[in-house]
């Protein structure tokens, strides 16, 4: 039976996972001959790709403990969750949030963290940080935005990676509690990150300070830095973007061969194109505030970039990678062997988890200031 805070690991980015169903027996596989012709035949013109119908199985150069989650069946009930009015979205997301607050001192404790609640620049927020700071932290501040498609984790919900940051990382940590749809879409998000950001630009040095997040928490670090350029506020030293839904308009490769074999989104078509939707509220997916990835990168601070092999956002995640080198930018991609969507963030006992939180860490050490 999992432990409460197993359930809680299993809400981040806004749904719940039902582990412990028995996995389905893997199909004998086709002779390699046979397919051989099959899919020669198949793909023997330009075009699409045809592969076969296949089972894949759990990778044994995962760890034990992340291993558990690699093989976990379909997060439910929200990853394909599309509530029919506004008072079902917020049934929903009420009822996530609370169930993954409930479980969050446990991971504090655990974790030597302290948090607070707070508003800053007019906006709620966390205040996260380690019992015993490391002296070489003590001048340093990262924002947290939160993942979870614009809908999921409000209020202390969202504060699952920051508590992550601050224990594993050492770092004091604000985490915005940014307002969400369907009471609040686009811009009320990017207008609150903003106004946290420029509040902390009051209590400490730029140089001293980073942003990252995860999932939309990665699209909004970037918006975030897109909008601080064009109104002339100063950047962090280094952003932190966990496998950013940098491209809201299902374009990449990953949308499709990680399509089913990502055990966390799954799939494009489950909650995320609702959730979409519903946070644009009728804007163009391109505006750059929505899909930063189609946005002027130049000038922006150094980058750390988390993916997966398994992840459906992978190739958001290299794209931007990929466009921050194209605009001079240091960056630093870390893929992670059978990682699905934002998985480093279940299991906190994991070393893979320890190792992404570890990697973050040492790259915001390596440029920010003391």
């Amino acid at each position: 039976m999992r432990s409460s805070l197993s359930a809680l690991l299993m809400i981040a980015c806004g749904t719940q996972a039902a582990f412990g169903q028995a996995a389905p027996a893997e199909r004998p596989a086709p002779r390699f001959e046979q397919l051989e012709a099959e899919m020669g035949a198949a793909n023997a013109a330009p075009g699409p790709r045809t592969v076969p119908a296949k089972v894949v199985p759990v990778p044994d150069t995962t760890s034990p403990q992340f291993r558990a989650a690699v093989a976990a069946p379909y997060r439910v009930p929200a990853w394909n969750a599309n509530p029919p009015d506004a008072a079902a979205w917020k049934a929903l997301v009420d009822r996530l949030a609370a169930a993954g607050a409930a479980t969050l001192p446990a991971l504090r404790e655990k974790l030597g963290v302290t948090s607070e609640a707070a508003v800053i620049g007019g906006v709620k927020a966390f205040v996260i940080q380690p019992r015993q700071m490391p002296e070489a932290n003590r001048n340093r501040l990262l924002l947290h935005i939160h993942g979870g498609g614009y809908v999921y984790n409000p209020g202390e919900s969202g504060t699952l990676e920051a508590i992550l940051m601050a224990g594993l990382g050492g770092y004091k940590v604000i985490s915005v509690d940014y307002r969400m749809p369907p009471d609040a879409p686009y811009p009320a998000a990017m207008d609150d990150a903003t106004a946290v950001w420029r509040a902390m630009l009051t209590m400490q040095k730029p140089q001293n300070m980073a942003v990252f997040g995860t999932s939309t928490g990665g699209g909004m670090t970037l918006a975030l830095m897109l909008r601080a350029k064009a109104e002339g506020l100063a950047l962090p030293a280094a952003i932190g973007l966990g496998t950013p839904w940098s491209d809201m308009t299902e374009t990449g490769d990953s949308y499709r061969t990680n399509e089913w074999l990502d055990n966390v989104l799954v799939s494009y078509s489950g909650y995320l194109t609702p959730a979409a939707k519903l946070y644009a509220a009728g804007r163009d997916l391109k505006d750059p505030q929505l899909s930063p990835i189609y946005g002027d990168f130049a000038g922006l601070p150094p980058a750390i970039l988390i993916t997966g092999t398994r992840d459906l956002f992978l190739s958001n995640t290299v794209r931007t990678h990929r466009k921050l080198r194209a605009a001079g930018i240091e960056a630093s991609l870390q893929v992670f062997e059978g990682m699905s969507h934002a998985q480093y963030l279940f299991t906190p006992d994991a070393p893979e988890t320890k190792e992404v939180f570890g990697e973050m860490a040492r790259f915001f050490d390596g440029h920010l200031g003391r």
